[in-house]
């Protein structure tokens, strides 16, 4: 891993030009060998969607870097493990799964045998695939993050733990910064070797499911996840240090002593900063006395930014139900398409909203009974 990151430019998906990019961001940012070495390629699927939601990884973009893997001599498998994982899931609504099948790359199921790696505190399921391949090509998209701000690099690795086992670490770190502190202890337990940022088109808004696509124009690449995810938070109007991800990574010194040490090649940055991208709000005060006092007369949690259920575009598929890491969200007993959500139990994570398909839930501010 080095520090060096190389952003291009790049408006449209066509596959011969985002091939060429990735050779030349590759040399530039110091790639590792792949010649002979089998490599898991490892994309950015939330759910499986049309490609033109920008919820995963554009499959001209995932196609290219695997094109690029196989003429540099590599074995290529692909994977992941998006929010509800049933054991055949297969990307096909999000075009990767027709580029596995066109170019032979066989579609590795995460749930089978999954192995436990030790973090910081406690252990943790991965997808037992990271133990028999030689590399790991992380693809994430450039996206808004209701919890943790922005979802990037670091983020992305997350899609290595298996169907519910996801969840199950939204119950065990409840708020934003436990669970940022899990991300970059999994990313330090699970180190992919490269990362290249689907940042043509982007999503701003209410993501990571909900947003608005939006023109980006940029490739993003480097062998160092807190590099990429520094630069691209930047891109999209971020202060680095409000991503909880980059904070904490930035303060245990592992990949970066400091944001100065990063190598950056490409345009000048602030002529891509999107300064009208539609960011999350920031929410909690940063005051960390101050805030649980105001949590413990009830402050907080009546103005903070929550669930907001629509019951007019609800379907009644219970995916929010299915996802709750707490037991918050239940159909109610009269109207089985009604949902209902207990707040006190409601823990903030967002993973209702990010499965909800039928944009049934909103994230807001909004004044309830304590």
């Amino acid at each position: 891993m080095n520090n060096r990151i190389a952003v291009r430019k790049c408006t449209e998906y066509n596959l011969e030009e985002i091939v060429g990019l990735i050779r030349e961001i590759y040399k530039v940012t110091e790639g590792p060998d792949v010649k002979g070495r089998k490599v898991l390629l490892k994309p950015n699927i939330l759910s499986d969607n049309d490609p033109a939601k920008c919820i995963s990884t554009h499959p001209v973009v995932f196609e290219a870097m695997a094109m690029f893997l196989k003429e540099e001599g590599a074995i290529v498998v692909a994977g992941d493990s998006p929010a509800i994982h049933l054991n055949r899931f297969r990307p096909v609504k999000s075009g990767i799964w027709d580029v596995c099948e066109r170019m032979g790359i066989e579609w590795i199921n995460f749930t089978e045998n999954p192995v436990e790696k030790a973090l910081v505190k406690g252990k943790i399921k991965v997808a037992s695939i990271v133990d028999n391949v030689d590399l790991i090509f992380s693809l994430p998209k450039f996206k808004n993050h209701e919890l943790v701000y922005f979802t990037g690099a670091i983020k992305n690795t997350l899609g290595l733990v298996p169907a519910f086992s996801k969840t199950k670490q939204h119950a065990l770190h409840s708020d934003r910064n436990g669970f940022s502190e899990l991300l970059v202890d999994l990313n330090e337990a699970v180190t992919p070797h490269y990362f290249l940022m689907d940042g043509i088109i982007g999503m701003e808004g209410p993501g990571p499911a909900r947003g608005i696509p939006v023109n980006v124009g940029v490739l993003l690449g480097s062998t160092n996840p807190l590099a990429l995810d520094i630069m691209a938070s930047k891109i999209a109007g971020y202060n680095t240090l409000v991503i909880p991800t980059s904070k904490i990574a930035l303060h245990r010194k592992k990949w970066l002593q400091s944001v100065d040490d990063i190598i950056y090649d490409g345009p000048d940055i602030k002529s891509l900063v999107k300064t009208d991208f539609r960011r999350i709000p920031l929410s909690g005060s940063s005051n960390i006395s101050l805030k649980f006092i105001m949590n413990r007369i009830g402050f907080v949690r009546k103005f903070d930014r929550r669930p907001v259920f629509l019951r007019q575009n609800c379907t009644g598929c219970h995916k929010c139900v299915k996802i709750c890491p707490v037991g918050a969200i239940k159909p109610s007993t009269s109207s089985p398409d009604h949902i209902i959500l207990t707040d006190k139990k409601c823990i903030r994570c967002f993973c209702c909203s990010e499965v909800c398909g039928d944009y049934a839930i909103e994230i807001r501010r909004k004044v309830f009974g304590a």
